[in-house]
């Protein structure tokens, strides 16, 4: 009997973790938790005066496979999973319109120049220093929010 409890409390406590996942304002780099995706490095860039489009960008870390399949935010009229390649010398960039798939336990980054967030039809601009809030959903885990520092990109040393 006292095995079965046992039991019991352990199918618990893993459908609790399963469904928790983690919060975007504490990253961590530990193995994700099947059936979670871990977000961490949430970052927009500033928008120029005018400008009505942002690009957004996380890493997410998937415990099983998976998809990320859409963003929401009040911030936009739309956001949209991008795509950015060459294509016949030419720079192009698409929406992912089957989503962003997430293979278990690699991480997936979403950076500048390829795969990213846009928001499309701002209401207002992207200022430095501010928060960019939007909500991801997955094909499979539990949505999640999450708040996003507005800054400017990191400098890359081109002498490396």
């Amino acid at each position: 009997m006292k095995s079965l409890f046992a039991l019991a409390g352990l199918s618990a406590a893993a459908l609790t973790l399963a469904a928790c996942g983690q919060p975007a304002e504490k990253p961590t780099d530990a193995a994700a938790v099947l059936g979670t995706v871990t977000v961490t490095d949430a970052w927009c860039r500033p928008t120029p005066n005018g400008a009505k489009a942002g690009g957004c960008y996380v890493t997410l870390t998937a415990g099983s496979d998976d998809r990320l399949v859409s963003v929401s935010t009040p911030l936009a009229d739309t956001a949209q999973i991008h795509e950015m390649k060459m294509e016949n010398g030419m720079m192009s960039m698409s929406e992912l319109k089957d989503g962003l798939p997430l293979p278990a336990g690699q991480k997936v980054e979403l950076k500048p120049g390829s795969t990213h967030i846009m928001l499309m039809g701002l209401r207002d601009p992207l200022v430095d220093g501010g928060v960019a809030s939007f909500t991801l959903t997955f094909e499979k885990a539990p949505a999640i929010g999450v708040h996003a520092a507005v800054k400017q990109p990191p400098v890359v040393d081109s002498e490396e």
